[in-house]
């Protein structure tokens, strides 16, 4: 991930995958809100840059990028309320142990611990599960550095917190956010190999509510699903075995890593061994960095009602695609409300590709994989490539015309505009 600990004369550097060469003039680490409010009322142009694990334009500017990385460190949890309020350049993995060693958890996390809370909230990331909502879900409260250099405080209730929450940097720069929590939990995971696609479109729902996360990994070759990974709350009665075989699937020999040939080194425990929820809900640890950024990233949504005709849409193209791919991952994500969540409204499936690190060749294959989904309202993560033109987008989001209004009265000047919303929130006349 990218370390903005230090204050740099110049933000030309890469985002994670390196397919971005960030075009700042110049990269902030205030240290101070009061500093980053200086910042932001005397730029023209800016944007606030996480861990830099987003795949397109999203944090880019001309102007001047902020890390909030400098800003102070908290993390104050409320018992009563049962919230935690942290410094929104923490990563996750920085705040789970010491939730869990106060006897509280998040209700999900994504597939890697490194990325920051911000950050993954403002992209509406998510973890898996049928009953769990994205990471954005759980925010409660958040304060954020507007255009004037003023701070804003909104929390779950006012008219502008739903907008505000995954708001893709358009409002302004996040300083801090109150997260929801639950008591915390222990958890067991498990990997299977070679479930029957048969098995898996015939009992989808069966399949998905299995545990309290399912992943599916898929090369997309037509045949067996290649790994079901189950990751199960570990009981009152304590800890429970597994079936060698379920739904025709093998149970895995030993640990596994989602992309073929790779070492399993990096992954989360598996074999059914408890441990706490964070070190199971993400599919790599945190010590490690699970990979050198080699790939290039898309997801897609859909409603769940349309899980197996989406996933037969992309079964018949897949020889135009699978060539390109490391990696496919499907998971469900439960429905919220925050205007721009891929998941808004309705319970989701996501089709994740990781793809190889082609910018060229893998951008024709995009426009494939949407015009086999257009059929069933296919939302695109916020943080990785897509194609989706605007009209379209316009017309998957309800509130697409709310946010717009909403980023307006928060940024009359543009300050946080950049290419990436210009082009998907055109200003009309």
């Amino acid at each position: 991930m990218i370390d903005h600990s230090a204050h740099a004369p110049s933000a030309r550097q890469t985002n994670w995958a390196g397919n971005i060469t960030f075009g700042a003039r110049q990269l902030h680490t205030p240290t101070s809100v009061a500093e980053l409010q200086d910042v932001v009322a005397a730029g023209t142009a800016v944007r606030a840059l996480g861990t830099g694990h987003s795949f397109n334009t999203v944090a880019d500017t001309a102007g001047d990028l902020v890390s909030v990385a400098g800003l102070p460190r908290s993390v104050q949890i409320d018992e009563g309320a049962g919230t935690v309020t942290v410094s929104a350049g923490l990563r996750f993995g920085e705040l789970t142990g010491t939730l869990h060693r106060s006897g509280f958890a998040l209700h999900n996390l994504g597939s890697l611990p490194h990325i920051s809370v911000a950050g993954a909230c403002a992209t509406g990331t998510h973890g898996s599960g049928v009953g769990n909502r994205a990471l954005a879900g759980a925010v409660r409260a958040l304060d954020l550095v507007t255009a004037d250099g003023g701070l804003v405080s909104l929390e779950r209730g006012d008219a502008d917190f739903a907008g505000a929450v995954v708001s893709l940097g358009a409002l302004g720069v996040v300083t801090r956010l109150t997260l929801d929590l639950v008591p915390a939990f222990e958890m067991q995971q498990w990997v299977y190999e070679g479930l029957p696609q048969d098995q898996l479109l015939g009992r989808f729902d069966e399949v998905m509510s299995a545990a309290y996360s399912v992943s599916l990994f898929t090369g997309w070759h037509g045949g067996a699903i290649d790994q079901v990974w189950l990751k199960a709350r570990v009981a009152e009665a304590g800890p429970r075995t597994v079936p060698d075989v379920w739904h025709g699937a093998k149970l895995a020999e030993g640990p596994r890593h989602p992309v073929p040939g790779m070492s399993a080194e990096h992954c989360t425990q598996q074999r059914g061994v408890p441990g706490p929820w964070h070190a199971r809900l993400p599919h790599f640890r945190l010590e490690f960095t699970p990979s050198n950024g080699d790939e290039l990233q898309s997801e897609y949504f859909v409603a769940r009602r349309d899980a197996v005709a989406a996933y037969e849409a992309l079964d018949r193209v897949r020889e135009r695609f699978s060539h390109l791919l490391q990696i496919g991952e499907i998971r469900t994500v439960a429905a919220d409300d925050l205007w721009l969540s891929p998941a808004e409204g309705r319970d989701s499936v996501a089709f994740h590709f990781t793809w190889v690190p082609d910018t060229a060749a893998v951008t024709p294959v995009l426009g494939v994989v949407e015009e086999a989904l257009a059929p069933y309202g296919a939302r695109p993560h916020w943080g990785k490539v897509f194609t989706t033109p605007p009209g379209t987008l316009r017309e998957l989001y309800r509130h697409h015309a709310d946010f717009e209004r909403l980023a307006e009265r928060f940024d009359r000047a543009g300050t946080f505009r950049n290419d990436f919303m210009a082009h998907h929130f055109p200003r009309t006349a």
